[in-house]
């Protein structure tokens, strides 16, 4: 709190907050950001420009926006400490998703996210520190106990259950459901790879596809169905 006057006090902004005009910036990149199929979600659809919100977000978004988007958009708009802080601690979280796994660089991630934590316990209140926040300290050596996290990443598993709970007509009898549609889904999946006229999930064009030839993408499909 500052004093201003006789009983006039201000309370000014707190260092990692943005301005409207820095809100909106960072807003519009997100609008223009584009990621291949399957690497995140459609971000667009969460965010509103004009009214400065950005909510409804996945959690594989956060991790997205975490350890890609952030550190690749905050530059300029937060002072260089929180913004070095806040990149350091997304670069962990980069490592520790990656597809290989270096042992040295997790035990030098074991020493560098108390230090990272510390800093953060400067900048942001004490309510943020809650135990999500602590269980970093741990990730390194659960990664060296699994491995590299798609053993033991919940998010196939969940998207799965997702999908077999959305299979459920009748409540009496959900295993039926479940096993009648997936039976459903491998039939038309069966079909679908033989049909060249009609538009299935395996040809489909993707989302941001920047072929201009038709024979172009035909021969990207091919490749990928060749390597699979």
């Amino acid at each position: 709190m500052q004093h201003k006057g006789d009983d006039d006090y201000d309370m000014p902004k707190v260092r990692y907050t943005l301005s409207k005009s820095k809100k909106t910036q960072f807003l519009n990149f997100l609008k223009d950001a584009k990621f291949p199929d399957g690497y995140a979600s459609n971000i667009q659809r969460c965010l509103t420009v004009d009214a400065i919100k950005l909510q409804g977000l996945k959690t594989h978004d956060c991790h997205i926006l975490l350890q890609r988007i952030i550190p690749a958009r905050v530059r300029g708009l937060l002072d260089d400490d929180v913004y070095q802080t806040i990149v350091e601690f997304g670069k962990i979280f980069k490592e520790l998703c990656s597809q290989r796994l270096n042992t040295d660089l997790l035990a030098q991630m074991k020493t560098e996210i108390p230090i990272i934590l510390c800093k953060l316990e400067k900048m942001f209140p004490p309510a943020f520190f809650d135990v999500m926040v602590h269980l970093a300290v741990h990730l390194p050596d659960e990664a060296i106990l699994r491995g590299p996290v798609q053993f033991g990443w919940m998010y196939p598993i969940e998207r799965r259950l997702y999908t077999l709970k959305k299979s459920v007509r009748n409540k009496a009898h959900p295993e039926g459901s479940i096993a009648e549609a997936y039976l459903v889904d491998e039939a038309l999946t069966f079909c679908s790879r033989y049909m060249e006229d009609v538009e299935t999930r395996f040809n489909r064009l993707p989302r941001n596809v920047r072929f201009s030839d038709q024979s172009a993408y035909t021969l990207m499909f091919l490749g990928t169905v060749l390597i699979l």
